[in-house]
């Protein structure tokens, strides 16, 4: 199944372009309009792009007065800032590569990744963490000689990022020819969940082929358009679709450096363009769900609006005229549906997106009840991000068809196959790990899907985190998982059985609904650890797992759970950066309790 563009009609489109030519175009064409905006001590702060690009050919020259040039690596160590865009492309034009590490990364992982990658600068965001850990990782880098510190002073052997910026610029004309389409863009180094991190190798070409696939799938002008970017910039979604997406259509990009302040933030910006894991949707509706339940007879109106705002969707979605009597009722209940879009900041976005793993159903049809026109997106590091995804003729359960370009298909075993433009150069270092996963120039995804008959993928589970039963039965855990975080108490949940008689669960309570749940059973003021163990909260998890049990074949139901009273977080042993569940960490550190449900 293919795209309805095909990929070399993409690569025509943009031959000889790199991410700089791209950027040089961008400036020239809107040099007055805005491109980065971020809020600094509760005041909003804005660049033009003749800013953007007045700062990158100023640290464009500074990185050439330190040597750095073609080829050389440089490792970005910081949030969500403005000077994160900036760095990224000032590396680029003196044709480098800029590679983002995780603001949380321990000393042993920014070894490794700079190691890896062969870094010859570090560029960090402040003296007090980001280069004490760079500092502290160092003495293992021999080849890592130049350190930029962005925020406060630069101590001895470091420099300032204001040492750079005082540069006379390079040429922006000259400098965007530096790089060549074949040169690497980036390296992101996968999440870790199934074993070390790989580093995916994308050049130039990969980038401009994916930003422009992504043009023709979302369809109108995102010139100007708004967008928040949150989500770690070592990840790819983020990458792609707030930085070399916004310099490939002129996005006006607002940074935010917390990703728990996204919640925060969008009533501020308003997106046009939203994309986010599934855990920040899930979020947000358990946080409407809970206030819409304050008030029973209100909680009943208001479900009933959503419900009629999702049939309306289903006819919006098929691109089908709403019936005249359906469009009088939604049309009662659009104030209500407006207000709730306006609370969460989503009243004027044109395409919501929801990516990294599966959204829960339940989640999926309230947010399109509410008349967000949301969508589920799929890809991975390896295909520069999008695979399959719509964002109109959407269809719930599924991730899209092909987007634009690409071509999938599914091998014997269910494993979903694909090619085109976005697929990635193989891993840094790794021919051997290349090989494992290229069939020719298929990449071997390592999911499980199945294609429907009009050409719209449905991802079934990991290949790799299929549990196979004592008694030989194959499960998908991804699915259980998602019904057991449908009740808004349980914000994490890791199904247990790979060679086991039987599944269990181990559940983590949501840090935000509990505390909730806890005042309105007048158990106010109890800690996590302490509701975990409260015979009340047991029993009404245990009423939502026998309900999710009666939806799935006997082998695939719970037959016992441990209750979490601690949160697990981004970036942790239990969770990668975009809130993944990191399953052999869960498994090692929760050895003994998951010992304890079989015994």
């Amino acid at each position: 199944m293919t795209g309805w563009v095909d990929s070399e009609t993409i690569a025509r489109t943009v031959a000889g372009q790199t991410v700089t030519s791209q950027f040089r175009d961008t400036v020239r064409a809107r040099p007055d309009a805005v491109a980065l905006r971020w809020k600094d001590a509760g005041t909003w702060h804005e660049w033009t792009w003749q800013d953007y690009a007045d700062r990158a050919t100023r640290v464009a020259a500074g990185l050439t007065a330190l040597g750095i040039g073609r080829g050389d690596r440089i490792v970005l160590l910081m949030r969500n800032i403005p000077e994160f865009h900036v760095c990224d492309v000032a590396a680029m034009l003196v044709g480098a590569t800029p590679i983002s590490i995780y603001n949380t990364s321990a000393v042993e992982e920014i070894e490794f990744l700079a190691g890896n990658c062969g870094a010859v600068a570090a560029i960090v965001e402040d003296a007090a963490d980001y280069l004490a850990r760079m500092q502290a990782a160092r003495s293992a880098l021999p080849e890592l000689r130049e350190l930029v510190v962005i925020h406060g002073d630069a101590p001895e052997g470091a420099h300032a990022l204001d040492e750079l910026l005082a540069s006379e610029p390079v040429d922006l004309d000259a400098a965007a020819g530096v790089a060549r389409p074949d040169d690497l863009a980036t390296v992101i180094y996968t999440s870790g969940t199934t074993g070390p991190p790989k580093g995916v190798m994308l050049d130039h070409a990969n980038i401009t082929w994916t930003a422009e696939c992504l043009r023709l799938a979302l369809g109108f002008d995102g010139r100007g358009l708004r967008l928040v970017s949150y989500l770690p910039m070592a990840h790819v979604a983020e990458r792609m679709n707030s930085h070399y997406s916004g310099i490939h259509e002129g996005f006006e990009i607002t940074t935010c450096p917390e990703s728990s302040a996204i919640v925060e933030y969008l009533p501020q910006v308003r997106p046009h363009i939203f994309f986010g894991v599934p855990r920040i949707y899930e979020k947000a509706y358990a946080l409407v769900e809970s206030m819409a339940g304050l008030d029973p007879g209100g909680k009943a109106r208001f479900d009933a609006a959503v419900e009629i705002g999702w049939q309306a969707s289903l006819y919006r979605a098929r691109d089908e005229e709403i019936p005249a009597d359906l469009a009088q009722r939604l049309a009662t209940v659009e104030p209500t549906l407006a207000a709730v879009r306006t609370l969460i900041g989503l009243d004027e976005c044109r395409t919501a997106v929801s990516g990294a793993a599966p959204l829960l159903p339940e989640v999926f049809r309230f947010f399109r009840g509410l008349g967000l026109p949301l969508s589920e997106i799929y890809g991975l590091s390896e295909t520069s991000g999008p695979t399959t995804w719509t964002p109109y003729r959407v269809r719930i359960t599924t991730v899209g068809p092909p987007v634009p370009g690409v071509e999938i298909k599914l091998a014997p075993d269910g494993e979903v196959l694909t090619r085109g433009g976005n697929t990635f150069r193989g891993y840094l270092g790794a021919p051997e790990k290349t090989a494992e996963v290229m069939e020719g120039d298929w990449f071997r995804t390592g999911d499980i899907g199945v294609i429907e008959d009009d050409g719209y993928l449905r991802i079934v589970d990991r290949k790799k985190e299929l549990i196979i039963t004592a008694g030989g039965k194959n499960v998908s855990p991804a699915n259980i998982e998602a019904a057991l975080k449908a009740d808004p108490l349980i914000g994490q949940a890791c199904v247990i059985g790979d060679n086991r008689p039987y599944l269990t669960a181990l559940l983590v309570l949501d840090p935000e609904i509990a505390p909730a749940w806890a005042v309105e059973h007048a158990r106010a003021g109890r800690s996590l650890a302490e509701l975990a163990d409260d015979p009340e909260v047991l029993a009404a998890v245990q009423r939502h797992v026998d309900t999710v049990n009666a939806q799935f074949a006997r082998v695939e139901q719970i037959k016992r759970f441990r209750l979490l009273g601690e949160e697990w977080m981004p970036d942790s042993e239990e969770l990668t950066p975009t809130m993944k569940l990191k399953r052999r960490g869960v498994l090692a550190k929760y050895a003994a309790e998951i010992e304890a449900l079989y015994s």
